[in-house]
């Protein structure tokens, strides 16, 4: 696709539409040209946007002049979902920042998509509810953001994804229409779900302007607890055998040993630096119930081969637990300057095989790897400690990541569980759904965006 520059006149008609708030100045154009993959991808001009009738003017504008439009929440995304790949206009939607509603009642919010996630959550815990999705950029990203990638995090083991929360949606279509799809209630199958459609789908096929949220009502306690295993396969094992039990964590996380030794050099708090692995769990729920499933699981986790367990007692003990898993990406950059983190996801039966794949492939391109994640859904963030300055190390981290998503399919998982596609993973998409299911997506897009000007290039070219 051929697409053309944003002409004098067309940035006018731009500035027009959102009332001045559009910039083209280099050291503006910068803050924008990335994400967390950190691959830089200048743009012409970045518009805020404030209503839908805004972005529908604008979408209307791309499709008679040709440039691409990319919406854009906080960035945060770590495979290039949001960055300007064939340049054009970034379309940034943080303005559009207001909790329009919280309905006590039928636990349901109506939001705007750049509010902030963990202030969302904030305040629908002031009331007594629940927003579960909670991914590690929870401070920082965007509803709108996770949303378009399906954002996932530690509680979607008990809780699931973001997509299981969104009932409807107000969304943009790449012509600019303007559409409402799904319902406020908990129950609607009128025609196509549009709603999964849309979620997940990286913002490629419409602008999310509005999002119809699911709540819970807050669980009345938590328990936290650490579990530390000489054994990655007794870890993973014991894993599986806490599921068993019919007990649900709301979160089950995972370090294995060089995580566990980065953090340790990192923060000095005294974690056993030869262990394989070490846990993290919560349970939450009623307070009897809660007692009763963290004594079940420091039973499981002696049984499973754990040389100890510590459950908290009082928050700044949990909080304490906490530090160790958030402390994990500050921990790395001690190794080398840059990293490439994938989010592979295994059944939990085949968590160790993966790992000693992983291991194993790392060693074969004498590179510096270290894992972490979800334990409890078998979502695994699989790190390459590199300098991208070193063009022989970034190629070998590349050949690397190939492998290991191959092996991932092998072992019937998936390459992506949580981060999306992006730029970075689309040359591994027919690995997991064949050409055909490509030719399927392309379809789907084409009949969304006919001229190809909304986020064009990701998830597949």
């Amino acid at each position: 696709m051929n697409y053309n520059k944003i002409t004098p006149a067309v940035m006018d008609a731009v500035s027009h539409i959102v009332q001045g708030n559009v910039f083209t100045q280099q050291e503006d154009l910068i803050c924008f040209s990335y994400d967390a993959l950190n691959q830089k991808y200048y743009p012409e001009a970045v518009a805020f946007a404030r209503t839908a009738e805004e972005v529908s003017l604008l979408l209307k504008l791309a499709n008679t002049h040709l440039f691409p439009v990319i919406p854009r929440g906080s960035g945060s995304g770590f495979t290039g979902g949001s960055v300007p790949v064939m340049g054009g206009l970034v379309l940034c939607l943080t303005r559009m920042n207001q909790i329009l509603t919280i309905d006590t009642d039928n636990l349901v919010a109506e939001v705007e998509p750049g509010v902030i996630t963990g202030e969302f959550q904030k305040e629908v815990e002031k009331r007594g509810l629940f927003y579960p999705p909670d991914p590690a950029s929870l401070k920082f990203s965007t509803l709108g953001g996770n949303v378009a990638e399906c954002a996932g995090g530690p509680r979607c083991l008990k809780y699931g994804v973001t997509k299981d929360y969104v009932l409807g949606l107000e969304v943009v279509l790449p012509n600019g229409d303007i559409i409402q799809t799904g319902a406020k209630t908990m129950k609607s199958v009128v025609g196509y779900d549009l709603t999964s459609f849309l979620v997940g789908s990286e913002g490629t096929l419409g602008v999310i302007t509005k999002m119809y949220l699911k709540l819970l009502p807050l669980p009345e306690t938590r328990k936290t607890m650490q579990a530390i295993f000489p054994s990655m396969d007794n870890a993973a094992r014991t894993v599986s055998e806490i599921i068993r039990s019919k007990i649900i964590p709301s979160t089950l996380e995972f370090l294995d040993q060089a995580a566990i030794r980065c953090v340790e050099e990192y923060l000095k708090m005294g974690l056993p630096i030869h262990a394989e692995a070490l846990l993290i769990i919560e349970v939450d729920g009623n307070r009897e119930v809660v007692d009763k499933d963290a004594e079940k699981i420091e039973a499981l986790c002696l049984q499973g081969g754990a040389d100890t367990v510590m459950t908290a007692k009082t928050e700044e003990e949990a909080e304490g637990l906490w530090k160790v898993r958030r402390s994990i990406s500050a921990s790395l950059l001690k190794l080398n300057p840059h990293k490439i983190n994938e989010d592979i996801t295994v059944p939990r039966s085949r968590v160790p095989d993966i790992i000693r794949k992983i291991v194993e492939i790392a060693k074969k391109y004498n590179l510096i790897n270290v894992n972490f994640g979800h334990a409890g859904d078998g979502n695994i963030h699989t790190n390459f400690m590199i300098d991208r300055n070193n063009r022989d190390e970034l190629a070998r981290a590349e050949q690397a990541v190939s492998e290991i998503f191959q092996a991932t399919v092998a072992f019937g998982g998936t390459i992506s569980g949580e981060h999306g596609i992006g730029i970075a993973k689309a040359p591994y998409l027919s690995l997991e759904i064949g050409d055909k299911g490509i030719e399927v997506i392309k379809r789907i897009k084409k009949a969304f965006d006919p001229n190809y000007i909304l986020n064009p290039n990701k998830i597949v070219t």
